[in-house]
């Protein structure tokens, strides 16, 4: 199995006119996700990579059947992108867009929410399940299906972990970016609860960074209700107090969300924690041993 997208996922690229969504919607289609609509306003008619563009998300849900959407639509519109999505009906909706003033994330999310929409992202890479589907910006040729799930706050660091495994035999069920923003629409324990549920996913690496306790409440569920193995990297451990470490979110701030921190609070939960990006996968079949 995977989470919240498989081969019956049937995808609207918003923005698909736009330099991204074209470029990333030929990627996709490669990859074998069904996309089988993008929205543009003011373009509907047009085609791109043989993809129909419609004016309105609605109308691809209510022409094409979409059910999930990608956003690349620039960041100060990116908002009101999720919440016309959400409203039309996709029940998944991906945000690739960075840049996305917090306030309008803050705003938009408790709607999507109340909507029942799973929301990835924003500032992430997507979701992948290989072999299925794959809605995002991350690589699928490095990809292979299999019985590890994988979470992360950096996007990059997703594809070094998913390669190692992959190198060393140990496939994915699903991949998942949940971008590195201080607000977020799927966390780690959302993520975690899922792959808890799913049959097929035997173990979890989980990739996270300085700022924010998230990593730290995602130790207190694995330690108390997450049975299956965990291998872990935290991000910036040599970042200093009060500095921005690439993501929005990444940041040390009233002597909280340090590395030392989370690690700790990792080990603490039976988390087979790599001291570096290099031992990542070898860390995942430490766990699984």
């Amino acid at each position: 199995m995977s989470i919240w997208c498989d081969e019956d996922t049937r995808v609207v690229v918003q923005n698909i006119t736009g330099r991204n969504g074209r470029f990333h919607t030929a990627a996709m289609l490669k990859d074998g996700t069904k996309i089988v609509a993008g929205s543009a306003p003011g373009k509907g008619g047009q085609e791109v990579e043989g993809v129909p563009v419609f004016d309105t998300v609605a109308e691809a849900v209510e022409r094409k059947g979409a059910n999930a959407s990608v956003i690349f639509v620039p960041a100060p519109f990116a908002a009101d992108a999720m919440i016309e999505a959400a409203e039309a009906g996709c029940k998944l909706v991906v945000v690739i867009t960075e840049g996305i003033p917090t306030m309008d994330v803050a705003a938009a999310l408790p709607k999507m929410k109340e909507l029942g929409v799973q929301t990835v992202g924003p500032n992430c890479p997507g979701i992948i399940s290989p072999g299925k589907t794959k809605l995002g910006i991350m690589p699928a040729y490095i990809h292979t299906p299999g019985p590890i799930g994988v979470i992360s706050r950096s996007g990059t660091l997703t594809y070094e972990v998913v390669h190692q495994l992959t190198g060393l035999g140990m496939g994915q069920t699903t991949g998942l970016g949940i971008g590195g923003d201080p607000i977020v629409g799927s966390t780690f324990l959302d993520v975690l609860e899922a792959f808890n549920a799913d049959p097929d996913t035997k173990g979890v690496f989980m990739i996270g960074e300085i700022g924010g306790s998230a990593e730290e409440a995602a130790a207190d569920y694995i330690k108390k209700e997450f049975h299956k193995p965990v291998a872990s990297f935290i991000a910036g451990r040599t970042a200093p107090p009060g500095k921005r470490m690439g993501h929005a979110g990444a940041i040390i701030a009233g002597g909280k969300g340090t590395a030392a921190d989370k690690i700790d609070a990792l080990r603490s939960a039976g988390v087979v924690v790599a001291d570096s990006p290099a031992g990542m996968g070898e860390a995942m079949k430490e766990a699984m041993q």
